[in-house]
This record gives C-alpha cells, structure tokens and sequence, in this order.
C-alpha cells in the first residue's frame, strides 16, 4: 500500500513539473500573452495619439490644467489649498485640496486620496488645450468621490494594501508551486492574482464616474464649448479604454490559471 501511495505521489508530482516547464511552450499561453501585449500596445497608442491629437487644439476660453481643476473644485464646492492658505468653503468638511505638478513623466496624473492631492502632469498643469482640461477635471472628479464618499472608489482604496501584496507575490507564488510540484502554492498565487483582477474591475466604474462627473464640471463651468466638449469626451474615453483592456487582459490570465491548475 505504501509503495502505491509513493508511486501516486511521484506521478502526480511529474505531472505538476510537466506543467510548469510545459507552459513555457503552450501555445494557449502564447496566444494569452500575445493578446495580452497587443491589446496593451494598441490602447496606449489610441490614449497617446489621442491626448496628442487634442493637446494641439486650443481652447475659446483659455485656462491651464491647473486653473482648470482649482475652477472644477471650486464649482464643487471643495476647498483649494494654495500658497496662501485654503480657499472656497469646504462644504463637505473635508481638508483642502492641493494642486500640485507630478514628478512622474508625461500622463503620470493622479489623485492621491492619502493627501488629497491633484497631481497634475507637465503637459497637463501649465498647458491650455482641450485635452489638458479634460485630464485636469477628470483627476478632480475622483477628488469630489473621496469627498463625497462615492462607495466604489471607498471600496478601491481599502484594497489597495492587499493588493500591492498580491501583486507583489502572486506570480512568484503560481511559478514556484509549478517548478515545485506544490499545486496548493499554485492556488494560494491564484487567489491572489484574483484579487488583483476584482480591483481591475472595481476600479472600471470608479474611472468611468470620474469622467462623467469630469464632462459635467467643464460643460456646467463654461470651460469648453460644445464642439470642444466632443473632443474632451475622445480624450477620457480613450482614456478609459486603457482600463477597460487591463481589466479584460486580467481576466483572460486568470482563467488561463485556473484551467491549467485544475488539469
């Protein structure tokens, strides 16, 4: 009996190497990471071309990126941090936010909850053109979530720690336990890839609601006129689409882990 059970451990332990040096040279997994590349390259290059397509239109009523979103702030009723102190009344009393240049390169803009912060890139910041405030109002309208607590981007941010984590380890975790034979390492890896693809996909209404909350703020401000508010729509909508592609890539890489765990 025991010689059977050794045997069984050693053949299952085969078929688990099998399949970590085997997926190298699956022609599924090419095809996932083929996909995976292509569909990346394409949706930055519509996000790239398009921001530069708009960054060269200029708008009727001059205003940078900044002036943009401190405008788009203001008109939300939300405190604006300056070199002078706080600004407009802080209706949802919440601290001020700051508006400030990112260090982070060309279309590195963010809010960062933790200081709340409107970080706003170069290209972005000094810069008057369609596509700049359309990026400028879309980085302020997930300001106005956190101040207004919208419960998607709450959600997004509680995950964050976790995922950093999972991110960090789930593909050293899959790997190993294919090398080792440890197909309960393989699981462990899975589920925390699936968690780094649930935040892909929670984040994909908290962008979406950014940029219908952005395209409100220019149309209600008079920052855009109308045929320039159908540009602003390609820029966020391009933008969008960078999403969209992550969360379906996520997705595809996920079920291909699953399917070659549970074989």
């Amino acid at each position: 009996m025991t010689w059977i059970v050794c045997v069984r451990i050693v053949s299952r332990n085969r078929d688990e190497l099998r399949k970590g040096f085997t997926m190298i040279f699956d022609p599924l997994w090419i095809a996932v990471m083929v996909f995976s590349m292509v569909l990346g390259g394409l949706t930055q290059f519509y996000i790239k071309s398009t921001f530069k397509k708009y960054s060269k239109v200029s708008m009727a009523r001059p205003a940078t990126g900044a002036q943009v979103a401190e405008n788009t702030l203001r008109y939300s009723n939300i405190p604006v941090a300056t070199a002078h102190g706080a600004t407009s009344a802080n209706a949802f009393g919440k601290r001020p936010v700051t508006i400030a240049q990112s260090k982070h390169g060309k279309l590195s803009d963010h809010f960062d909850p933790r200081s709340n912060t409107v970080a706003l890139s170069e290209v972005v910041y000094g810069q008057s053109n369609i596509a700049a405030a359309a990026v400028a109002a879309h980085e302020v309208g997930h300001a106005v979530q956190t101040a207004k607590g919208y419960l998607p981007s709450r959600l997004r941010s509680a995950m964050v720690p976790a995922v950093n984590i999972g991110a960090s380890f789930a593909w050293i975790l899959i790997i190993a336990g294919l090398v080792m034979a440890m197909s309960g390492l393989v699981w462990v890896g899975i589920a925390f890839f699936a968690l780094s693809v649930l935040f892909q996909i929670v984040t994909l209404p908290v962008e979406l609601d950014a940029s219908n909350r952005a395209m409100y703020m220019l149309r209600s401000t008079n920052t855009l006129t109308t045929a320039e508010l159908a540009g602003a729509r390609k820029v966020l909508t391009a933008a969008a689409l960078t999403y969209v592609a992550a969360a379906l890539v996520s997705v595809v890489q996920l079920m291909y882990w699953i399917g070659l765990a549970r074989d």
